[in-house]
């Protein structure tokens, strides 16, 4: 283990920056892990979104040696990382998510596989639930009009999420070295020199999107080929600071608008705009209807997520222009 602090002449060979809202217990267990696990030589920055749970308090207490910044407002996970990679002075940049556990030396492993695949540029591991099953959300491919044709249509959902229809990779057993499109922003690690070029995150990702923006303009204009390792394994438990469903799906739904405002070609954009602002109220009005006929609650609630996502539409209807919340 090497720990680096402000009076440590040491270089830092990656800087771990962790983002912290309301996660106080599972942050503190996150940087426990790191201290624990991680050999290398590292800068562990911490930026606290104003939490109300006595985060910042915590960690100051336990973790002296961490950079901490203490933040009075809720920037959001862009820009929060953002604010920190200005401080950060590794080689790498690594972005840790607050909800995570580091297991067998598994940042180590990844400035390994950095190494062996240096022209990938961005590289992630595996996540893994808390009960150590598979956590497929470690990596995907970029969303096309295809995809965006085959959920909106329920074909994704049909064929279970498989890579030919969806982002997903729904058929891999991710147990191999593969070269993927998007790196999850929960274990990404990336050149600190290729971050400051792409002037870190697009501040028009609140929270969510963000990493596949950062991976495909990465891929566009630096050649980037993000690859995925197994032997790099975290504990990813997820959606700790944004518990409630609808909320969380509002958010997902401006980034997946603001990505094909981005990223498509111009043609795309007005189709696929309109089969991604189709999916909630087509849902709303399906399972409404099945829950009207068969009477179960499970429909009925889902009906009911639905129904607020599509009453909030004001709020990710825009995309990027949408206002911000």
């Amino acid at each position: 283990m090497t720990t680096l602090d402000n009076g440590d002449n040491m270089k830092a060979m990656v800087s771990i920056i962790v983002v912290s809202f309301n996660t106080r217990e599972m942050t503190l267990e996150c940087l426990r892990s790191v201290k624990a696990e991680t050999k290398v030589p590292y800068e562990l920055i911490v930026i606290d979104n104003d939490s109300s749970d006595g985060s910042a308090e915590a960690i100051a207490a336990e973790f002296p040696e961490v950079k901490l910044m203490a933040e009075t407002d809720n920037h959001g996970f862009a820009k929060a990382n953002n604010i920190a990679g200005q401080v950060a002075t590794g080689e790498y940049i690594l972005l840790l998510n607050p909800d995570t556990v580091i297991l067998d030396g598994a940042i180590d492993n990844l400035i390994d596989f950095a190494r062996e695949k240096p022209d990938a540029k961005i590289w992630g591991g595996c996540t893994l639930y808390g009960d150590r099953s598979m956590n497929r959300t470690s990596c995907f491919q970029r969303m096309t009009l295809w995809t965006v044709f085959c959920r909106a249509t329920g074909i994704a959902a049909v064929m279970n999420n498989h890579s030919a229809v969806s982002e997903a990779f729904g058929e891999w057993a991710m147990d191999t070295v593969r070269a993927v499109d998007v790196i999850t922003g929960c274990f990404l690690l990336i050149p600190r020199k290729l971050w400051n070029d792409l002037g870190g995150f697009n501040l028009d990702y609140f929270m969510y999107g963000e990493e596949a923006d950062l991976c495909m303009r990465a891929k566009r204009d630096y050649g980037a080929d993000p690859h995925y390792t197994p032997h790099a394994v975290i504990i990813h438990y997820g959606g700790a600071s944004e518990p409630i469903r609808a909320d969380k799906m509002v958010r997902l739904y401006k980034s997946k608008l603001t990505i094909i405002q981005h990223h498509f070609k111009s043609w795309q954009k007005p189709v696929a705009g309109f089969l991604w602002r189709s999916i909630p109220f087509s849902r709303l009005l399906i399972l409404s209807v099945v829950a009207k006929l068969t009477g179960r609650e499970s429909f009925k609630r889902s009906a009911g997520v639905w129904g607020d996502i599509w009453k909030r539409r004001s709020e990710w209807i825009g995309g990027a222009d949408a206002p911000r919340t």
